[in-house]
């Protein structure tokens, strides 16, 4: 009787112990776990059928069930996809001197100076007046900043502040920056800059970047340096 308490409490704390880590485990490398697992259970159920001589009908059911599963996958797929972001999901860039949250409903860009003079204002808080300092402070130190400010103005100022301030209104800041890269886009930052979580699909993924580019493309007061950032996400997510 001793013995079974032991091997309860045993069995208890271990669990609660997988739980723990199970809560505290990073995504992806849960999601790695999980297909490894799925693999070794399955390699161990075909051994399985094969040595109890129940493969051969396994399989014909298995011809019969997976166009049905891969077809209901495909329907699933679609309708996360078609049900669009949830509300307030939002996509974050980040660089030398900001950090910007692009919303995916309202289409709006909100943010925080990470450097300079306005240290830790928000972009939102600034007058037309101050956004153009940051703009000229930022044109010196990081053009794909100034690439986000400038886009940041027309948004929510139009494009009179040019004019007003005296500004270059002959085009985009990031013509030197148009490529949106200043080196290789982790995994980490792919989902984030599109909003997603670690292990979405490639339907989610194109659906995400699509709703976001109708945003921030150029043409509907994005900028070069947004719609190449988002192009990037999506290209490493897809290859990935």
């Amino acid at each position: 009787m001793v013995a079974y308490v032991i091997l309860g409490v045993c069995l208890l704390a271990g669990l609660w112990l997988l739980a723990k880590w199970f809560i505290s485990a990073d995504p992806r490398t849960l999601a790695r776990i999980v297909r490894q697992a799925a693999i070794v259970v399955a390699v161990v159920f075909v051994f399985f059928l094969a040595v109890t001589g129940r493969l051969g009908p396994a399989i014909v059911v298995l011809g019969v069930l997976l166009p049905m599963i891969l077809r209901w996958r495909a329907v699933m797929n679609r309708l996360r996809a078609a049900k669009g972001p949830s509300p307030g999901n939002l996509s974050t860039i980040r660089t030398d001197y900001l950090e910007v949250a692009l919303d995916h409903d309202s289409g709006r860009m909100t943010g925080h100076v990470l450097r300079g003079r306005f240290a830790g204002a928000s972009l939102e808080d600034l007058t037309v007046d101050q956004l153009v300092e940051l703009l000229a402070e930022s044109r010196l130190a990081d053009g794909q900043s100034a690439a986000i400010v400038e886009a940041f103005l027309d948004r929510e100022h139009g494009s009179e502040w040019r004019s007003m301030a005296g500004a270059d209104s002959g085009g985009s800041t990031a013509g030197g920056t148009g490529s949106g890269s200043s080196g290789s886009m982790t995994l980490e930052e792919a989902y984030s800059v599109l909003g997603l979580a670690p292990g979405a699909t490639p339907e989610e993924i194109k659906a995400a970047h699509h709703r976001l580019m109708k945003k921030f493309h150029p043409d509907q007061g994005g900028s070069d340096y947004l719609a190449a950032k988002l192009n990037q996400a999506k290209d490493k997510l897809l290859s990935s």
